[in-house]
C-alpha cells in the first residue's frame, strides 16, 4: 500500500510540472529586431523569425518540440499549410483542446509575431 501511494506521489508531480511547463514566457519581451533574419508570411506581412523562435522556445517548446514535431502537443511543421493566419492566432490567444490560452501570457505584438512565423511553416 506504501509504494502505491509513492508511485501516485511521483505520476501527480510528474503531471504538475509538465503541465505547468506549457505556460512559461509570461511578460517576455525583446526589442531587438534582427533585419537579416525576417521572412514572409504568404499573407504579404514581414516576419521576424528570430524573435519568434525565442517567443516559441519560451512558450511552445515544451508541448511541441524543439523541431515543432509535437509531442504532448500536435505537430506545427506544416500548421501554416493546414490553418489559417487568423486561424493560428486564435488557437494562441483562446488555446483550446488541451493548449491554454496565452492571451494573458503573451502581448499582442508577441502572438501577431509568433502566429505570423507559424503561418510560414507550410
Amino acid at each position: 500500500m506504501r509504494n502505491i501511494k509513492w508511485v501516485l506521489l511521483l505520476a501527480l508531480v510528474a503531471l504538475v510540472i509538465s503541465l505547468s511547463a506549457c505556460g512559461g514566457g509570461k511578460g517576455a519581451t525583446n526589442n531587438e529586431t534582427d533585419k537579416s533574419n525576417n521572412t514572409n508570411n504568404g499573407a504579404g506581412e514581414t516576419v521576424n523569425a528570430a524573435e519568434a523562435e525565442k517567443l516559441y522556445k519560451q512558450s511552445c517548446v515544451t508541448c511541441h518540440a524543439v523541431d515543432l514535431g509535437g509531442g504532448v502537443g500536435p505537430n506545427l511543421q506544416k500548421v501554416g499549410g493546414k490553418l489559417s493566419l487568423a486561424e493560428i492566432r486564435a488557437k494562441i490567444v483562446n488555446g483550446g483542446n488541451g493548449m491554454p490560452p496565452y492571451k494573458e501570457q503573451l502581448t499582442g505584438e508577441q502572438i501577431d509575431t509568433l502566429a505570423n512565423w507559424l503561418a510560414t511553416k507550410k
